[in-house]
């Protein structure tokens, strides 16, 4: 039966030797590859950008044109209040909105205004604060949304 021959850790390892080898051998072909290489590395970053960009896009729930707009912590937020800002334009302009309908869209969007300041001065606050402020929006974003879904017949 052959036994099998057990290495040192200076024939598995990095020895110093290797590493200049290395070394040496990085300074020769990097030169030489990284002309060819580059353009490659910048597409495969420009596509792992641009797929992040389609992934928060969705996750958003917003084109991919607009989501510039909403950037921050705050930024799902403020997706929202530009949903609920669209559908309460939508409300004003419909044949069958009572005048009832055109004066709580009318409050709610100065409402949404107002949330949205609130939304872009969190940014600036402490975690704990930013947080409990984001809370407070959330609950009357909830308020306006499920008040807008009523007058919608949902």
């Amino acid at each position: 039966m052959a036994r099998k021959k057990t290495r040192t850790p200076a024939e598995t390892g990095i020895t110093p030797k290797k590493a200049r080898n290395a070394v040496a051998v990085a300074k020769i072909v990097v030169p030489a590859v990284a002309p060819a290489l580059a353009p490659l590395a910048v597409k495969a970053a420009s596509a792992v950008r641009d797929a992040y960009d389609h992934y928060q896009a969705r996750r958003l729930g917003v084109p991919l044109d607009r989501l510039s707009e909403f950037t921050g912590r705050g930024a799902h937020l403020l997706a929202r209040i530009a949903g609920t800002s669209e559908a309460l334009a939508e409300v004003r302009k419909a044949e069958r909105a009572t005048e009832d309908d055109v004066r709580f869209a009318k409050d709610s969007q100065a409402t949404l205004e107002q949330l949205t300041a609130a939304i872009r001065a969190a940014e600036r606050m402490p975690g704990s604060r930013r947080k409990a402020a984001h809370q407070a929006v959330t609950a009357e974003l909830e308020r306006i949304e499920g008040q807008l879904l009523k007058r919608l017949g949902v």
